[in-house]
């Protein structure tokens, strides 16, 4: 069975595994090299992106997602995620893992106060409304050649990809709506149904 990795260093990483594991997919934490032995993609989840970012290092797993990447491996970076993923990020002079051609805006709305849910339509991810919860979020201020914008909301982008990398600024994972979760696995090559009677979201 093709397996997906959620990155298990800091952040939202149950919430990551419990909505692979309604699809029925093999959900792996990744902790150590090892642990990305036959995995199709990687999930880096909402948290701090900072923190995140000195854990790669410090455990050589920068490299590692390098490697994998560069033989197809696909990610998912979900707000922090996102940070992380990030070519660019408005007003600092370094990038972390740089793999996905965006700039990015951190904390774009304001303190963990100025947390909010809303739903939108996302044609290309489900035909249903789908419920998208903002903590602390970034924007997405620029697309670069061959990345498409998921989600557009006023003057920014929530959502975008590109072939092998999707990036969110929200948290898919903190509401029980799985078309995200289905969307990155059936992007990384896993077959999906597109309803399933674990799906709270089609209830």
């Amino acid at each position: 069975m093709t397996r997906i990795g959620v990155l298990d260093l800091q952040g939202g990483v149950a919430e990551h595994v419990e909505h692979l594991r309604r699809l029925g997919v093999c959900a792996v934490r990744i902790k150590k090299e090892a642990d990305f032995e036959g995995i199709a993609g990687l999930i880096i989840p909402g948290g701090e992106s900072s923190c995140i970012s000195r854990l790669l290092r410090l455990y050589g797993l920068e490299r590692v997602i390098y490697t994998h990447y560069a033989a197809g491996l696909k990610l998912w970076g979900s707000c922090a995620g996102a940070i992380l993923l990030a070519k660019n990020i408005i007003g600092e002079e370094t990038s972390h893992l740089a793999l996905i051609d965006i700039d990015i805006q951190r904390n774009a709305f304001g303190s963990q106060l100025d947390s909010f849910t809303i739903e939108e339509k996302i044609p290309d991810i489900d035909e249903n409304p789908i419920p998208l919860t903002f903590i602390r979020a970034p924007k997405i201020t620029r697309l670069g050649d061959g990345v498409r914008a998921l989600l557009t909301m006023g003057d920014y982008v929530a959502a975008a990809e590109d072939m092998q990398t999707l990036v969110t600024v929200f948290h898919p994972e903190l509401t029980p709506n799985l078309a995200f979760h289905r969307y990155f696995c059936q992007k990384c090559g896993l077959d999906i149904e597109n309803k399933t009677e674990q799906d709270m979201a089609f209830e």
